[in-house]
C-alpha cells in the first residue's frame, strides 16, 4: 500500500469490554508510530534521491562550459549554446517522460530505463572526463588516451542518455514537500511555495558548494563521484518502488487533451460556414459538444479558465531567458576573469552560492511581510508586485553583466591555471561580479513562488498538472531561446570589435 493512501481509520469500540479498549488503543498508536516512521522513511530516500540527481545535473552544467573550451578545443559561444541546450532538454523531458509513463510504458517499466539510461551517461562521461595527463590511482598508471572526435561523440551520447535519464527520474520521483501539496497549499499557497523554494535553493547552495570543493580538488573526483552517485541513487529508487513508496500525482487533464480542445475548436469554427444557435463567448466554446465539438463543457470552461494565463507562460519564457544566463554567459564571464583571491584559486561554481544567497536570506522576511505585516494583500497585488520586480531584477542583472563585461576588457591580461591548462584571462577581480549573481537570485527569489502561486490558485484542480507542465514548457523553450539569441549575438558581432558588450566573443 502506498504511503501516501494510508490512513488511521476509527473503529467502532465494543461497550463495556476495558480489555479491548485498551486493545483498540495500543493498536491506534502501534499504527501512528508506524504511519510516522514510514513517512519520515520516504522523505529521507526521497531527499537522498534529489541531491543525487541534483548533483549529477549541476556537476554537468558547471564543468560543460570549461570542458568543452579547454578539452574539447570548443569557442566559447558554442559551449554555451551546448549548455542552454543540455539544460533545456532536460527541463522538457520529464513533460515528455511523464505523458510516455501515463500512455505506454506504465512508470515501472519507465523507472527502469532511466535509471539504466542515466547510469550509462554517467559512465560515458566519466569516460570522457578522465583526466589526459598522468594519472595515477596508488601503483597504477592511468592515462586518457581517446582521440579528440571520439571524445566528442561519446560526450553527446553521454549528454542525451544523462538527459533521458534525468527526464523520466524527475517525472516519477516528485521532489520533496510536493507530497504536502494538496495539504498545505490550498490555505497560504505563497507561503508553502515561499518555503518548498527555500528548501529547494538550501539544497542547491549544498549542491554547489560540493561541486565548488570537486573542481578544486580535481577533475579526477568527478570522474568517481559522478557514476557512484547515479548508482546509488538506482539503488533507493528501486527500494522505493518495491515498496510501493512512491508518491502519485493525483489525475488530471493531459496537455494532448488540452490541445485537443484547441483544435477541435478551430476545426469546428472552421467547418462551420453558419452561425451557431445562439451566441458563442469564446472560439473555444466551438469545441462543445452542444456547439458540434467533441468534448464536455466542464472541460471547455476549464480549458478557458487556463487560457487566461497564457500572458503569464509568456512572461515566464522571457524571464527564464534571463535566468538562464548564469550556466551561459556568466559562467564565460567567470571563467575569463580574475579567480585568485589572496592566493586561493576560487572554483567556477562557486558563484552559483552568490545567487542562491538572496533566496535563503529573504524568504523568511517576505514570509513575514505577506503573512503577519500585511495580509490581506498577500493573494493579489503582491504577487503582482513580485513577479515586475523579479523581472525588472533579471532585466538589471542582464545590463550589470553587460557594463562589467565592458569594464573586464579594460583590464590588462593574466595568466591562469584552468582545468589543468594555463589560460590568459582579464585581471578583473571576480568578485566585480557578484552583484549581477545577487540579482538574478533576487530575481528568483521574487518570480518563482509567485508564478508557482498564481498557477495554482486560479486554475481548476483538473488543469493543475497541465499548468504546471506549461511552466516548465516555458522555462524549457526560454533555455533554446537564450541558446538562439547566444548565436544571434555572435553572428551580428563577429567581425564588428565595437560590440565588445558581447559576452560570447572570446
Amino acid at each position: 500500500m502506498p504511503v501516501t493512501n494510508f490512513e488511521i481509520t476509527d473503529e467502532k469500540e465494543p461497550l463495556n469490554h476495558s480489555s479491548e479498549k485498551k486493545k483498540t488503543k495500543r493498536h491506534r498508536g502501534y499504527l501512528s508510530s508506524s504511519y510516522s516512521v514510514k513517512k519520515i522513511w520516504v522523505e529521507t530516500c526521497l531527499l537522498l534521491v534529489d541531491l543525487c540527481e541534483r548533483f549529477t545535473f549541476s556537476e554537468v552544467v558547471c564543468n560543460m562550459i570549461p570542458f568543452c573550451t579547454v578539452k574539447l578545443g570548443y569557442g566559447g559561444y558554442q559551449a554555451a549554446i551546448l549548455n542552454l541546450c543540455f539544460i533545456g532538454t532536460s527541463i522538457l523531458t520529464p513533460v515528455f517522460a511523464g505523458w510516455l509513463a501515463d500512455v505506454y510504458l506504465g512508470r515501472n517499466k519507465l523507472a527502469y530505463i532511466c535509471l539504466f539510461l542515466h547510469f550509462l551517461g554517467t559512465a560515458f562521461l566519466s569516460a570522457v572526463a578522465f583526466p589526459s595527463e598522468d594519472f595515477y590511482i596508488g601503483p597504477y598508471h592511468l592515462t586518457n588516451n581517446i582521440p579528440r572526435r571520439a571524445q566528442s561523440r561519446l560526450f553527446y551520447a553521454a549528454l542525451w542518455a544523462i538527459c533521458l535519464g534525468t527526464g523520466g527520474i524527475r517525472s516519477i520521483i516528485c521532489p520533496l514537500g510536493a507530497s504536502r501539496l494538496r495539504e498545505n497549499a490550498p490555505r497560504k499557497p505563497m507561503s508553502f511555495f515561499n518555503w518548498f523554494y527555500w528548501i529547494k535553493n538550501l539544497k542547491a547552495a549544498v549542491i554547489f558548494l560540493g561541486i565548488s570543493y570537486t573542481q578544486h580538488v580535481g577533475a579526477w573526483v568527478m570522474v568517481l563521484l559522478i557514476p557512484f552517485l547515479s548508482t546509488f541513487m538506482a539503488l533507493i529508487t528501486l527500494h522505493m518502488m518495491h515498496y510501493n513508496l512512491i508518491y502519485q500525482p493525483e489525475k488530471c487533464y493531459s496537455l494532448l487533451t488540452t490541445f485537443g480542445v484547441f483544435v477541435n475548436a478551430l476545426k469546428t469554427s472552421c467547418l462551420h460556414c453558419w452561425p451557431l444557435r445562439g451566441a458563442v463567448a469564446s472560439w473555444l466554446d466551438h469545441a462543445k459538444a452542444q456547439n458540434g465539438g467533441s468534448y464536455s463543457e466542464l472541460h471547455v470552461e476549464d480549458t478557458k479558465l487556463f487560457v487566461t494565463l497564457f500572458p503569464l507562460f509568456a512572461s515566464q519564457l522571457l524571464y527564464s531567458v534571463c535566468i538562464m544566463q548564469i550556466p551561459s554567459g556568466y559562467y564565460l564571464q567567470t571563467m575569463n576573469s580574475n579567480l585568485n583571491l589572496d592566493g586561493l584559486l576560487l572554483p567556477v561554481a562557486v558563484m552559483n552560492v552568490a545567487s542562491v544567497l538572496p533566496l535563503l536570506v529573504l524568504t523568511p522576511f517576505m514570509e513575514v511581510f505577506s503573512t503577519c505585516l500585511f495580509p490581506s494583500t498577500r493573494d493579489g497585488p503582491f504577487l503582482s508586485v513580485c513577479i515586475i520586480a523579479g523581472n525588472l531584477s533579471a532585466a538589471l542583472s542582464v545590463m550589470v553583466a553587460g557594463f562589467f563585461e565592458i569594464h573586464r576588457k579594460h583590464f590588462p591580461p593574466v595568466e591562469q591555471l584552468l582545468s589543468g591548462q594555463v589560460l590568459t584571462v582579464s585581471s578583473m577581480p571576480c568578485s566585480h561580479l557578484v552583484l549581477q549573481y545577487i540579482l538574478l537570485g533576487l530575481a528568483e527569489t521574487l518570480v518563482n513562488p509567485a508564478y508557482a502561486a498564481i498557477s495554482y490558485k486560479f486554475i481548476p484542480s483538473t488543469m493543475k498538472g497541465t499548468s504546471w507542465n506549461f511552466l516548465t514548457m516555458s522555462n524549457g523553450f526560454g533555455c533554446f531561446t537564450g541558446a538562439l539569441l547566444v548565436e544571434l549575438v555572435y553572428l551580428v558581432s563577429e567581425g564588428k570589435n565595437k560590440f565588445m558588450v558581447c559576452l560570447y566573443n572570446y
